[in-house]
């Protein structure tokens, strides 16, 4: 056990003994709230927020009429096994190490319908020597009570459901301590009371090549530890880190998870993904930001505790002397579209209780990243409004509609109702680059026939976008910064004109 997984366990524990219901400490519904020295009643994550992690829902302890039972001591019996049944069938893997084959693509390929059940103890192992667990686009597949560890996929690959199939079941499993991602998604999967610990990338990469994953519902499970390789310093920039990465993706539940102690991101949402609903999670102790909702479209936030996230990265950026403001919340280049069919035409982040997270929210927009834009990452990529990169150049793009919709705009977020408390001793900040909301852009600059020049996207974010906080409540020493990274306001300014954000917000400084 590394000094991280000691001091998760660590901590684990004494939440535990402290309050069982608050701190997730078992799979059953949080309690109704507690109320704080300044009298404020906090919201509790609603339903249950899952501590899964040993403890996971055991699979059947003998095998189920009709099943095939599959023989730990039989080498690559279960490939084998699924290869000469029917589509369809189900497996039930007795308890032991299960193996495939050692050559590097040995796995198995489910056919369309196919059910793996683990009994308590059945473990498929990829003994550091298989790339995948379970391959192909079969549809409808399930995979339920086991444990898989050991597989070792390159980056960016997952061990089960490598090939992203649609309409997979991922249930009641421990997925650990695999190098890449523990797992992929296709359209209407579902990955549900899964413990999730320890992989080399991510937990969940949700990613299909070329396609839109549509109807993802990722529930009650407990996400913990992942990017154990820490690819952010192999691969400087990558954005390819975190506990789950959602990729173009149309429609997703995430609720009721625990996201706690992953070395980046816990959760993230990168490129044209739409109509997200992230609500009852427990989200606490990630390198970076919680939630990360980036060249994105139309989501609530709401209901979810975040603790004591991105300090990691907040304080890199205080020690580089970088203003940026590292945020809990980042929402970057991505907003409310009512063109863009969601169940939300905003994004809405709402009934949150943020404690001692490195910062708050940050809405960013950069003004040179735009479709057709080398600074665009998303290389090749347009939004979800322009059908063709090549029609986002002049002159076409200095007028409207495309002068707009070439850009990934962020605007119409909501932030409301939320709770906010900072305590600078506890976090080791009394600098001013902790405790700061923000809605800002960077002065425009590149390429030379961008018409974002200058302060153009400044004034959009600020003033033009219909972003706006309002009836939140903060605790601790906050400070606001509307325009650009090098102003920054104390609350009365933030809430006076131009900028009349938070109307009808309390504000108490304790902490401070």
């Amino acid at each position: 056990m590394d000094t991280r997984q000691w001091t998760r366990a660590r901590r684990a524990v004494l939440l535990c003994a402290l309050s069982p219901l608050l701190f997730a400490c078992t799979s059953t519904p949080a309690g109704n709230g507690a109320t704080d020295l300044n009298g404020f009643t906090s919201k509790a994550p609603t339903g249950a927020v899952a501590a899964v992690c040993g403890h996971t829902k055991p699979g059947p302890k003998a095998a189920p009429a009709g099943a095939i039972t599959v023989d730990p001591g039989v080498d690559n019996d279960l490939a084998t096994k699924t290869e000469a049944s029917p589509a369809g069938s189900t497996f039930w893997l007795s308890p032991g190490k299960h193996t495939l084959t050692e050559d590097e693509y040995g796995s198995v390929a489910p056919k369309d319908g196919d059910t793996y059940l683990g009994a308590p103890g059945a473990t498929l192992d990829g003994r550091g020597k298989n790339r995948y667990a379970f391959v192909f686009t079969s549809s409808n597949v399930t995979i339920r009570g086991l444990t898989i560890r050991g597989f070792v996929p390159p980056a960016n690959e997952g061990v089960v459901n490598h090939d992203s199939g649609d309409g997979w079941v991922i249930e009641d499993n421990t997925i650990e301590e695999n190098g890449g991602a523990g797992m992929m998604a296709g359209a209407r999967q579902q990955v549900r009371g899964n413990c999730v610990r320890d992989n080399g990338q991510y937990g969940m990469n949700a990613y299909k090549d070329g396609d839109t994953i549509t109807g993802l519902v990722v529930e009650g499970n407990e996400i913990v530890g992942n990017n154990t390789d820490d690819w952010e310093t192999k691969v400087e920039g990558c954005g390819c880190t975190g506990g789950v990465k959602f990729w173009h993706v149309n429609g997703a539940d995430v609720r009721g998870n625990w996201v706690h102690d992953n070395r980046g991101a816990g959760l993230w949402a990168d490129t044209n993904n739409n109509d997200f609903v992230i609500e009852g999670n427990l989200i606490e102790d990630n390198d970076a930001s919680a939630i990360f909702y980036e060249t994105s479209y139309n989501a609530v936030i709401r209901d979810n505790t975040l603790r004591r996230n991105n300090w990691v990265e907040g304080k890199d950026f205080a020690s580089r002397g970088d203003p940026f403001p590292s945020a809990s919340i980042y929402i970057s280049e991505a907003g409310g579209e009512p063109r863009v069919k969601a169940r939300t035409d905003k994004i809405e982040i709402s009934g949150n209780n943020l404690e001692d997270n490195w910062s708050g929210i940050t809405l960013w927009e950069n003004a040179d990243r735009f479709c057709n834009s080398a600074a665009n990452t998303s290389t090749g990529i347009c939004t979800r409004v322009v059908d063709k990169t090549s029609k986002c150049a002049q002159p076409a793009i200095a007028d409207k509609p495309l002068y707009d919709d070439c850009r990934w705009r962020t605007q119409r977020v909501d932030i409301h109702d939320n709770r906010f408390a900072f305590d600078p001793k506890a976090m080791g900040c009394t600098s001013p680059m902790c405790a700061r909301m923000a809605v800002i852009s960077n002065v425009g600059t590149y390429p030379d026939w961008s018409p974002y020049l200058d302060d153009v996207i400044q004034n959009a974010i600020t003033f033009e976008q219909d972003n706006h906080w309002h009836a939140n409540v903060y605790l601790g020493p906050w400070k606001f910064m509307p325009f650009d990274t090098q102003t920054t306001l104390d609350s009365a300014d933030w809430q006076d004109d131009p900028y009349n954000q938070d109307q009808d917000s309390t504000f108490t400084l304790a902490g401070g």
